[in-house]
């Protein structure tokens, strides 16, 4: 398959993204209490779903991370790995208490593996009434997972967030897509 950014130009008729949206004439939304603004707070929770030997991978994660210039490694990588507990054994529950505290609505991008590994986690997510969308089976690159294992991937994603939950996830969100993930969500 050509690279589409090594390809003869798009035409402007043909042109794949929309650049202009709404352009000047946006929507108003009409929001609760004649609010001018919406905010949504998010947490990402992923630990234990990024890349790591341990789940078969062939390195540890690099991605977004506090390590100045990560280096994927063949090995397991403890600096890494305490990085995402911390996530998982203190940080989350952090900040749980304070969204409580604050009596604030929360939506949790839960990526499948991560929560399945963590079920207090969910539990808690689900006794504080928010809300968890789907953050795919794995927090890895889909950018050059072929389309059947990625398909794979999204049905046992929602196969798992149905068993931990008792319903479907709402919500969606693929933080490194490809470039069929749109199409398979649809």
């Amino acid at each position: 398959m050509q690279n589409p950014a090594h390809s003869a130009p798009l035409s402007v008729s043909h042109y794949p993204r929309d650049l202009i949206g709404y352009g000047a004439k946006p929507p108003h939304a009409q929001w609760p209490n004649q609010a001018r603004i919406a905010l949504q707070f998010v947490l990402n929770y992923e630990e234990g779903g990024e890349n790591c030997v341990l789940h078969g991978d062939a390195a540890s994660e690099t991605f977004l991370s506090e390590i100045i210039g990560a280096q994927a490694f063949p090995m397991r990588h403890m600096s890494m790995e305490s990085l995402y507990e911390y996530g998982s054994r203190a940080g989350l529950w952090r900040l749980l208490r304070l969204f409580e505290q604050h009596k604030m609505p929360l939506t949790i991008f839960g990526v499948a593996m991560a929560l399945q590994r963590h079920p207090e986690a969910v539990a808690a997510f689900q006794e504080l009434g928010h809300e968890i969308a789907c953050h795919g089976l794995r927090w890895i690159s889909y950018q050059n997972v072929d389309l059947a294992t990625e398909r794979a991937h999204l049905q046992e994603a929602m196969a798992i967030m149905r068993e931990l939950t008792g319903s479907a996830p709402l919500g969606w969100y693929t933080g490194r897509d490809s470039p069929n993930t749109r199409r398979l969500l649809l």
